[in-house]
């Protein structure tokens, strides 16, 4: 897979990876903004550390600093400002932890969160991870292909598509308490099947080699590289095949302004900004926007999947 183009921060302004994994010491002696508080489920988890294998599909970007991905955040469960989930995720729970499969499949049920653990292998994945406010990062996911889980579900030809569902559980999670709440609860996303089985699609469970904090969507997420952030669903409870295209939490808000697809795409502005550039966080507040990827510097590798497709139309 080709490297970015683009130049990356200096090397000054990176913390290496071997810091940042020693993150106890670092955030004892931190402050300010990077003092952030990193949300575990449990005291086991915390300690845990996920064995993985590299992935051929990761990035040559060096990663972002851990305090940079664990305290700016879109998590609207817990607040919509960016430091919101690193101050209210430690009300989740997650575990015991279940995702419900159902469906278009031959084997529907429940996964348990420890036996998919240790059933799938674990990749360790650097992507850069956009969001649809055009800010960016560069994040080690660790996580499983879900075209591993998909398969063991035993998919009916009839299914074309994968629709996802975050926990509701407003108790622990005050955005969706909040009488302020603009969005309906719980949030949903959806793929269409081919996307959801390209290897370049994970259920994420950690970063950094560690379990994953609750504020980055613990304890799994999705990751879609080549789409905006708000693709990725964070702590899903619920995965279904379908033969119809799901509803989208975004579209059903704004359809005007959030498709189904969502790819990365400079071309198509936001009707509220344009997407022609973004800003990396982490690089400085002086640093200059670098020129946006079409799907987010993915491109040779899913094109293919929308030959033919009107991708103004298809958003």
């Amino acid at each position: 897979m080709s490297a970015y183009r683009y130049p990356m921060p200096n090397p000054s302004e990176i913390t290496s990876k071997e810091n940042f994994l020693n993150r106890r010491s670092f955030m004892a002696g931190a402050t300010g903004a990077l003092a952030a508080p990193i949300f575990f489920s449990s005291a086991a988890q915390a300690a845990t550390s996920l064995t993985t294998i590299p992935s051929k599909y990761s990035t040559k970007d060096e990663p972002n600093p851990l305090a940079d991905i664990t305290s700016y955040n879109n998590f609207y469960e817990f607040g919509t400002g960016k430091g919101d989930p690193a101050k209210n995720a430690g009300s989740l729970t997650t575990t015991p932890w279940t995702i419900e499969t159902s469906g278009l499949i031959n084997k529907p049920g429940t996964i348990d969160m420890e036996a998919l653990m240790r059933k799938y292998p674990l990749e360790e994945r650097i992507y850069r991870l956009r969001c649809v406010e055009a800010w960016s990062m560069v994040i080690p996911w660790v996580g499983i292909p879900l075209a591993s889980v998909l398969k063991d579900l035993d998919v009916q030809g009839s299914a074309k598509y994968v629709a996802f569902e975050t926990l509701k559980r407003p108790e622990e999670m005050p955005g969706q308490a909040s009488v302020f709440g603009s969005l309906p609860w719980p949030y949903v996303e959806g793929l269409r099947l081919d996307e959801a089985m390209h290897p370049l699609t994970i259920l994420a469970v950690g970063l950094y080699g560690e379990v994953l904090p609750n504020q980055n969507g613990a304890p799994v997420r999705l990751i879609v590289p080549w789409k905006y952030g708000f693709k990725s669903i964070k702590s899903i409870v619920s995965i279904k095949l379908t033969e119809n295209e799901p509803p989208t939490t975004w579209n059903k808000a704004a359809a005007n302004e959030y498709g189904f697809y969502s790819n990365v795409n400079p071309e198509v502005s936001h009707p509220r900004w344009s997407q022609a550039s973004e800003r990396v966080i982490g690089a400085g507040i002086f640093a200059k926007k670098r020129p946006t990827e079409p799907f987010n510097g993915y491109a040779e590798e899913v094109a293919s999947l929308y030959e033919g497709m009107d991708l103004r139309k298809f958003f």
